[in-house]
């Protein structure tokens, strides 16, 4: 019996405390419906709850360690590798072009953003905006955002911008201005489907491709310390 106990405790993800009251309302509004009205309305909620706790999961991660290495932020998938200037709250110190890898959420993708690198959070600045589709390259401009740039021992920063969508609504963040981070670092949440940025230093190419899908605190996006140029796509 405890075997099974320790496999079944193993297996389930837990649940990240962002999501905790939404699951309660849930549970409460299914208690409702049952006592109140037919039962088929309650356990619409039981389902609900179930993909709020999906939803809100917030699995363990293996982080690879090393210097240079920048980490994906973000679950989703690879929905833009595009060359531009940073945009001015990253305050990244320079208007020169560098690379912006977008990562897009889905609403089935884990929502829980870590922090790319190792470094101190030298500049975080919540801009409201709107909800435009998270995929469009102008809601980086106009949608409801949060900018991080983070200060690695070196000297160069990275920046990371999580940027709400058509459904999200709310962004989240666990850590503060001045705070110092390490790469895989829980750092905020972006509720029901968005889009994370990451700004590279100039000069710096990614070896991940556009369609890739990443895993927030596992995939290497960029080394800093290898030259080689971005890879070249197949299918397979």
């Amino acid at each position: 019996m405890q075997d099974l106990f320790d496999t079944i405790s193993k297996t389930l993800t837990p649940v990240h405390r962002e999501g905790w009251r939404f699951i309660g309302i849930a549970i409460g509004a299914a208690l409702i419906s049952f006592w109140l009205l037919p039962d088929f309305i309650g356990w619409l909620f039981v389902i609900l709850a179930a993909w709020i706790a999906y939803f809100f999961r917030d699995p363990e991660r293996t982080t690879p360690v090393r210097e240079g290495l920048v980490i994906a932020p973000a679950d989703g998938v690879i929905s833009s590798i595009r060359t531009a200037p940073p945009p001015p709250e990253l305050d990244l110190g320079s208007d020169d072009a560098r690379v912006c890898v977008s990562i897009f959420m889905n609403v089935f993708d884990v929502h829980i953003n870590r922090a790319p690198v190792d470094g101190r959070i030298a500049v975080l600045t919540y801009i409201p905006g709107k909800f435009l589709n998270a995929e469009l390259d102008k809601a980086s401009e106009h949608n409801e955002r949060q900018a991080f740039s983070i200060e690695m021992e070196n000297g160069r920063r990275i920046g990371m911008v999580q940027i709400a969508g058509l459904v999200a609504r709310r962004i989240v963040r666990f850590t503060h201005e001045g705070a110092s981070v390490v790469a895989g670092q829980r750092i905020g949440l972006i509720r029901f489907g968005s889009r994370v940025d990451v700004w590279l230093p100039p000069g710096v190419e990614p070896i991940v491709l556009k369609g890739q899908r990443a895993v927030a605190g596992e995939t290497i996006i960029a080394d800093m310390a290898c030259e080689l140029p971005p890879p070249e796509a197949r299918r397979s």
